[in-house]
């Protein structure tokens, strides 16, 4: 899979700046093996490291705390989002911990000023555990998940739909509406000066004439729901949820699709790249009966959220496509629609021919 650029920031620099801020919040503290993984977020950054503080005692041993920082999409990556709410993933996440079952890492601070690292973060403690790889992906082989057992893969499915009926005890706010009308919006954002997407306008038709009856309750969505955000332990079930920043309110089905969606997206790659992938894994009509099991609601209008969920990704792909040009990582086709890598799933679901 192609390698695309995530940061222009300076390791060695963002270290020394963490350090003063890690002292001015605990004299003494200090951070240790400072990491920005290979496979960063696309949009939020994410650097891992230890925090050292003095021991209480006053010994000269040390508190060690493995963290993770969370800073605010580089502007000088070409962001894939047009603003970074850092104050709003955390109050997300203090409200999930507050309110829910759900397991997500302990806050430990928020910096909303973007002077210390050049844009605000927040911290958070690091849980142990074992996350389903993005590159290559976990349906390409060689990795815990695909090499699992048929009841070890049930139990990490089921519990993770767990997750996401825990999470939509919360009330929301937000309409279907306004969820579309923001992902239009974004669109706008996106193609601001390079080609329109024909495929993804096409889409957006579609979902006027296939629009819900009863799009049903709102609920807190976790945007981003997929098993690539969660850390899991030895026995397949969940430990922390992670990466909030897509957060909103909406129809249960917006998370259900989603998780049902980007594995698709996987599995999909998978075959197009000759291997045989996980097909029946996260099955959409296995995780519907589960859901509906766990929380009493029946799924509906999958078909329109699954191409929702599939639009929804195109418009990020169409943004990542402009930052590989950006970058000179690849040229910029005449067709702008081939930017998008599952320009043909999307086709065929447009045309009826991919549940």
């Amino acid at each position: 899979m192609t390698t695309v650029r995530t940061t222009t920031r300076d390791p060695r620099l963002l270290r020394s700046r963490l350090d003063e801020w890690l002292a001015a919040k605990h004299p003494g503290a200090h951070s240790r093996g400072v990491h920005l993984p290979a496979a960063n977020g696309l949009s939020g950054e994410t650097v891992l490291f230890d925090l050292a503080v003095p021991h209480p005692e006053g010994t000269a041993r040390q508190r060690i705390r493995p963290c993770v920082l969370r800073l605010a999409g580089d502007p000088d990556a070409y962001a894939v989002f047009p603003t970074y709410d850092m104050a709003e993933q955390y109050r997300v996440i203090r409200t999930v911990a507050a309110r829910t079952r759900v397991p997500v890492p302990e806050l430990l601070w928020l910096e909303p000023d973007p002077g210390p690292l050049g844009a605000p973060f927040f911290v958070m403690e690091r849980v142990p555990g074992r996350v389903p790889p993005d590159v290559l992906p976990y349906t390409y082989g060689g990795n815990w998940l695909f090499d699992a057992s048929e009841e070890d893969r049930a139990r990490l499915e089921r519990s993770t739909v767990r997750v996401l009926a825990e999470l939509h005890t919360v009330p929301g706010e937000g309409t279907l509406r306004a969820h579309v009308d923001a992902q239009r919006a974004y669109y706008e954002w996106v193609v601001d000066g390079p080609a329109r997407s024909p495929l993804i306008e096409r889409a957006f038709a579609w979902l006027e004439k296939h629009w819900p009856a009863d799009p049903g309750p709102s609920v807190l969505s976790w945007g981003d729901a997929r098993i690539g955000n969660i850390v899991y332990d030895a026995d397949f079930s969940p430990v922390a949820v992670l990466d909030w920043e897509m957060a909103s309110s909406g129809p249960r089905e917006l998370d259900l699709a989603w998780l049902v969606y980007l594995h698709r997206f996987f599995q999909d790659l998978t075959v197009t790249a000759g291997f045989p992938g996980m097909p029946d894994f996260l099955d959409r009509d296995r995780i519907a009966a589960t859901y509906a099991e766990l929380t009493g609601h029946t799924p509906r209008d999958l078909d329109f959220h699954l191409l929702y969920a599939a639009l929804r990704h195109a418009v990020v792909m169409l943004r990542i496509g402009h930052r590989q040009v950006h970058f000179g990582e690849r040229e910029m086709p005449a067709d702008p629609d081939a930017l998008i890598l599952h320009r043909d799933t999307l086709e065929a679901m447009l045309e009826g021919r991919h549940r």
